[in-house]
């Protein structure tokens, strides 16, 4: 075993036995709900069944798990095995949830039992049933949700709208139209027919102008060769501008040598050309339209805690404060950081990244993710002094091989030259 190999191996491990420990409260509840059952042998049934399905489960993902670590390949196999474990973990939690509200009610009435009357005639409280088949009839809200994710949700496109208004806008540009999408990673992709209808929705918007935010590939530059003639569609007026993300470097795969992880990034950079994209690396375009300008630029990938490579002052060379200026930057960490508070202000970055973790909620009256506990700035619109922030949830996925909640994203921004009306209330209407 060698060291690179040691760290995932001690993960797994302990990852293990924490399934296994869940698993043996979760059959706290199955038991529970088969004793409710008069004919004993329906009862033993149950039981049986029970841990035959996790221990079949339990040696397939130990199977899994060393064919992955062994082979370093963290591709496809590695997505099904992530995607297995989070399904079984998360659905065993509720349960676990459930049943461990139970015990800290049980708990305090033991207690309480055993200080009024001591040790005599004390017995601990058993389970009630009810709360175990309501701890199992929750639990297939997250597992039914998760197996949706995974057959379907992964390939559920939306198209997110977004109207934006600045005093500043070049007149010629009022009304123009940006389609954004990002995070491809092709080698995730194995469904070309819906790959081919999210593209479609890509062309029924018809807008001005096409970007993509970065993450071509998970790992190597061929990835994305089965669906060039697929995503080399995309066409818009204005042109087709795309940017790197972190996993475009390779830097998440075992090389031969420097050289062959150099060749796999230059080729990874000629596929963009192949697909009809300008690549900006560090540097901007001005877009003319009836004598007037705005200026697009684009940035290697920089993002706080991965590879901080773009060069922002390096892409606003020949730009002035009076330009207006689109950014595409791939991790939105980079605006924090470096550009809503730049002396040269960008008025538009669009970024992905992200994801929004592929699993969360949104609905109008929450929006969360896991992810937001490491991007304020996790999914859709943020603005601070004007200065505007988008974040695509990506086309593909990647690690997880499904999307709960957060379905991958087709962005449209039109922008609009003047002052955002103000908010229309019911009030006003009525008066």
């Amino acid at each position: 075993m060698t060291m690179s190999q040691s760290g995932p191996i001690i993960f797994l491990s302990i990852l293990f036995l924490f399934i296994l420990f869940l698993s043996w409260y979760v059959f706290q509840a199955i038991k529970t709900v088969s004793l409710s059952i008069e004919l004993i042998r329906i009862q033993q049934i149950i039981k049986w069944s029970y841990w035959v399905l996790m221990v079949s489960l339990m040696v397939w993902l130990v199977f899994k798990s060393v064919q992955v670590v062994s082979t370093g390949e963290f591709a496809s196999s590695a997505q099904v095995l992530s995607s297995v474990f989070l399904t079984l973990i998360v659905t065993q939690l509720v349960i676990v949830t459930v049943l461990l509200g139970e015990d800290i009610i049980r708990n305090i009435q033991a207690i309480s039992v055993f200080a009024l009357n001591g040790a005599k005639g004390y017995s601990f409280p058993s389970r009630t049933v009810w709360v175990s088949v309501l701890a199992l009839a929750f639990a297939s809200i997250p597992l039914f949700s998760f197996v949706y994710g995974i057959k379907y949700g992964k390939y559920n496109f939306k198209v997110h709208r977004e109207v934006l208004y600045f005093e500043d806008l070049p007149e010629a540009f009022d009304g123009f139209t940006i389609t954004q999408i990002s995070d491809v990673h092709s080698g995730s992709l194995k469904d070309h027919k819906a790959v081919a209808s999210g593209v479609q929705m890509v062309l029924d918007q018809d807008s001005d102008l096409f970007v993509f935010t970065g993450d071509l590939v998970n790992h190597r530059a061929d990835e994305i060769d089965p669906l060039i003639k697929e995503f080399g569609k995309i066409k818009a007026e204005y042109g087709q501008f795309s940017i790197l993300g972190n996993h475009d470097y390779g830097d998440y795969s075992s090389w031969p040598s420097p050289e062959a992880k150099v060749a796999n990034f230059e080729k990874l950079k000629s596929k963009h050309k192949e697909l009809g994209f300008k690549l900006l690396l560090d540097e901007n375009i001005r877009l003319e339209k009836d004598g007037q300008s705005l200026v697009l630029l684009g940035v290697e990938n920089w993002g706080v805690g991965f590879k901080e490579k773009g060069d922002l002052q390096k892409a606003l060379k020949g730009t002035d404060t009076n330009d207006f200026k689109i950014l595409l930057s791939h991790d939105p960490s980079h605006w924090d950081a470096q550009v809503k508070n730049n002396i040269n202000p960008v008025h538009l970055t669009l970024s992905g990244h992200t994801h929004g973790m592929q699993f969360g909620i949104e609905t109008q009256l929450v929006k969360w993710s896991p992810v937001q506990y490491r991007y304020p700035n996790w999914a859709g619109l943020a603005e601070e002094s004007g200065n505007y922030l988008y974040v695509n949830r990506g086309f593909g996925f990647h690690a997880f091989a499904g999307r709960v909640g957060i379905w991958p994203e087709i962005t449209v921004i039109e922008l609009k030259k003047g002052k955002k009306p103000a908010p229309v209330h019911l009030a006003s209407l009525e008066n």
